[in-house]
């Protein structure tokens, strides 16, 4: 089947779906919460302020709490992440006192000095430190113009990390030196920059900020592709090439695919790029990437190796997919898309479901109808856990690090569909953490989702500032008033920082699939990668 034959039966199968008759709008407009509602999001909210308490008494000013060894860590050059990236989260929760304490800390950051020794992660810092100011700003009603201040300071200090001509940044910069460390990246890392500095350049009247974070896009989305609107997620900055082939939508890709239809929505943009880029990734994943598990039936977005190979493997970070697809698909008035992705989110759910705490692992494999092939030996005690559950837990990946994409998914079906069963897994989520992620103070992700001993030995000693900024958020969202950060009013960054949208349009995209040069493979991998979905390197961590 040609990709142009496939695409026109995509829009016939959205133009026969009744769904569809509200337009680009994302959210069901009659969503009825039950009673029981309010008493779950006062759990997570908590939750939340049991964390943020236990972070003010141990560890303010630093970027980490360790919840066991009550102290901190500095994995965010020591600025106080959690200060920062909990901002959206204590202005949602209505934590006024607490929302201006942290106004108040983030306008006397010294984004001149680096307090760890390390080079700070473009990427990384524009979602947390950068994105969490801007949401602030906009939530708070444009009322604290500081925050503006204090994100143009760290953007001006990123900014080296575009050499010369090179269109796209470079991954990592030293602050203290204002020097880019020079060094291969991932599209994810150089793609995923369009929302907040677009965001800033709107509010500095400089628009170079956005020509910078789009040309980026632009760039990844030329070279030579594996798969059209799929690219290879190595890429060299300094000469503008793809250094390694695997196709994923997990770590390492995942935010560049996200931001693609988020940019396109938060900007109502008349060109047509990066909604049909999108939508062209989705197509390519449709017709290569989407495998059938063997058992229970399971709908999965597989991987592709260097050679080309389906590799049958799942990640917690690209649970994300779902609801992106959700939000795309509606969008782009595409019932196909809507609906592989709410099968994508049940998939990404039975990985919670499947495991005695009732809490999903950072990776799983399978086998599907596109073979077996998962780049590991699966154990006998493996292919038990298959038999019953569709998957198991990858080797070396068990752990559960505090990880938001499965509940962000459910958080976006609920919102679309009003199905309460999303409500159900919401609780369910609550229920679980409650019970085996509480450490000696606050909440610790575990490190193996499948053993249910309370044990110090257990928790993570390290609770980063995406705990606050995305987990508790869209859990307590999810229980929310459903008008309160509509879905057709506010966009998400991917660290859960919501900024204000227009009106959507009638529809995105051309309804045009997108055309490229093509990378050959088997390609051989010409640089080394940045660790994308590393285990946490905490110290006294089990081996």
């Amino acid at each position: 089947m040609t990709r142009t034959m496939f695409s026109m039966l995509v829009v016939a199968a959205c133009s026969l779906n009744a769904a569809n008759v509200l337009g680009a709008l994302i959210q069901n407009p009659i969503l009825i919460l039950p009673p029981s509602a309010a008493s779950h999001q006062q759990a997570v909210k908590n939750m939340f302020l049991t964390s943020y308490n236990a972070y003010k008494k141990f560890a303010w000013g630093h970027d980490d709490l360790t919840p066991v060894s009550k102290s901190f860590t500095d994995s965010r050059n020591g600025w106080g992440a959690t200060i920062v990236d909990s901002l959206s989260t204590l202005y949602i929760m209505g934590e006024t006192e607490l929302f201006e304490e942290a106004v108040n800390f983030t306008s006397q950051i010294d984004y001149n000095i680096d307090h760890t020794g390390s080079t700070t992660s473009v990427f990384e810092t524009t979602i947390r430190y950068l994105g969490a100011a801007l949401s602030a700003y906009e939530l708070s009603g444009k009322k604290y113009p500081v925050l503006i201040t204090k994100s143009k300071e760290v953007a001006d200090k990123m900014s080296v990390a575009w050499v010369g001509a090179n269109k796209m940044p470079f991954g990592e910069v030293d602050f203290n030196t204002s020097t880019p460390q020079i060094a291969t990246s991932n599209v994810a890392e150089a793609g995923t920059l369009t929302l907040e500095w677009s965001r800033l350049a709107l509010y500095t009247g400089n628009d170079t900020y956005r020509q910078l974070a789009e040309n980026s896009v632009r760039e990844i989305a030329s070279l030579p592709a594996p798969l059209p609107g799929l690219p290879g997620q190595g890429i060299d900055p300094a000469t503008s090439t793809t250094v390694d082939s695997y196709v994923t939508w997990g770590g390492g890709t995942d935010s560049y695919l996200e931001y693609l239809i988020k940019y396109a929505r938060i900007t109502n943009t008349n060109d047509n790029f990066f909604a049909d880029t999108w939508a062209t990734a989705v197509d390519s994943s449709i017709r290569t990437l989407e495998v059938t598990s063997i058992v229970g039936n399971h709908l999965y977005l597989a991987d592709q190796d260097e050679s080309g190979n389906i590799v049958n493997v799942g990640s917690h970070l690209a649970c994300f997919m779902a609801g992106n697809w959700l939000m795309g698909g509606r969008l782009l008035n595409n019932a196909t898309i809507v609906n592989k992705a709410l099968q994508l989110n049940d998939a990404c759910w039975n990985t919670y479901a499947s495991t005695a705490t009732g809490i999903g692992p950072e990776a799983f494999a399978y086998f599907s109808n596109k073979g077996n092939n998962t780049g590991q030996d699966p154990t006998a005690a493996d292919l038990a856990f298959l038999q019953q559950h569709g998957f198991w837990v990858e080797d070396g990946a068990p752990y559960y690090y505090i990880r938001p994409e499965v509940l962000e998914s459910n958080f976006y079906a609920w919102r679309f569909t009003g199905d309460t069963k999303y409500l159900d897994r919401a609780a369910s989520a609550i229920a679980s953490f409650q019970k085996y992620l509480a450490a000696p103070v606050a909440f610790a992700g575990i490190w193996d989702v499948r053993n249910t001993t309370r044990s110090n030995d257990n928790f993570i000693d390290d609770l980063e500032s995406f705990w606050y900024a995305e987990v508790m958020k869209y859990l307590y969202l999810t229980f929310d008033d459903p008008l309160h950060i509509s879905l057709d009013q506010w966009v998400f960054n991917t660290e859960c920082h919501p900024y204000i949208a227009p009106p959507p349009k009638a529809s995105y995209g051309s309804g045009k699939l997108t055309s490229g040069p093509k990378l050959h493979l088997p390609f051989q991998s010409t640089g080394p990668l940045p660790q994308v979905s590393p285990a946490p390197l905490i110290h006294g961590a089990p081996h």
